[in-house]
């Protein structure tokens, strides 16, 4: 790999690995030259994730399991001895409006969503805080506006953005960046994930083309690039940005 390489020789840990923005995320770190804790609850999709990628090592993890963030750290320790990129990308959405929110709707939002974050970066904290390294937090574009049917999941986002700018700003005394991307309509498996049916996803896709002014659904590799970018050794000056990548959707 040539030594020029934005990310070469980086330890890098992507949550939510085994497809989309992650699985795509994991792919570009490792294509820059990075070795990569690709990590998911499934071991197939990670697997896939890794296929014909040697630096991409798959981690089958439950990142909302007690004890999980401390296991994922020392895996990492003892595999590369370092870290220097956390990603925390991993998401899931419970549709419902208020009024048909159940507690395990909210609950396993926050957990996946807003605690793993908080938990895995705590873990982390020691060895980006050696390295140098850089927190990207993954958000919601949906995050900065409302979004009826979807409130829960819109919250989490909400949240990981607020924690973005304070860690940011606890963080820079101890050398460590926190960015975050905020994807707007992403060609991801995300709405098959949470059960809708592909008329409802056809219905759903009409929706997001109109209003997003590029005109048209983002690639998980739009993500990825913006990802990679933010984390990069060339944006050291860049920290407690939320940056949309949503083809202009929260703008309009």
């Amino acid at each position: 790999m040539n030594s020029s390489t934005p990310h070469s020789s980086r330890i890098v840990a992507i949550t939510g690995a085994g497809t989309g923005i992650g699985r795509a995320t994991a792919r570009a770190f490792a294509s820059e030259g990075a070795h990569v804790v690709a990590l998911g609850r499934r071991s197939a999709p990670l697997k896939e994730t890794a296929a014909g990628h040697e630096r991409i090592m798959p981690l089958a993890a439950d990142i909302t399991a007690e004890g999980e963030p401390e296991r994922i750290v020392r895996t990492v320790v003892e595999t590369y001895g370092r870290l220097d990129v956390l990603v925390n990308n991993a998401g899931i959405v419970r549709s419902g409006a208020l009024g048909s929110l159940t507690p395990e709707m909210i609950t396993a939002q926050l957990a996946t969503n807003l605690v793993a974050p908080i938990l895995l970066a705590q873990a982390a904290l020691p060895l980006l805080e050696t390295s140098g390294g850089v927190i990207v937090n993954v958000s919601t574009s949906v995050g900065q506006r409302a979004w009826p049917g979807s409130s829960v999941y819109a919250a989490t986002k909400a949240a990981l953005e607020l924690l973005t700018r304070t860690w940011a700003v606890e963080l820079a005394p101890r050398g460590v960046r926190v960015v975050a991307v905020a994807p707007g309509a992403i060609d991801t498996p995300i709405g098959e994930h949470q059960g809708l049916s592909p008329e409802r996803m056809a219905a759903v896709r009409e929706w997001q083309l109109a209003h997003t002014p590029l005109g048209r659904i983002g690639r998980p590799e739009d993500v990825a690039w913006a990802i990679t970018q933010l984390a990069a050794p060339a944006a050291s000056f860049i920290t407690g940005v939320v940056l949309p990548v949503d083809g202009g959707a929260v703008v309009a």
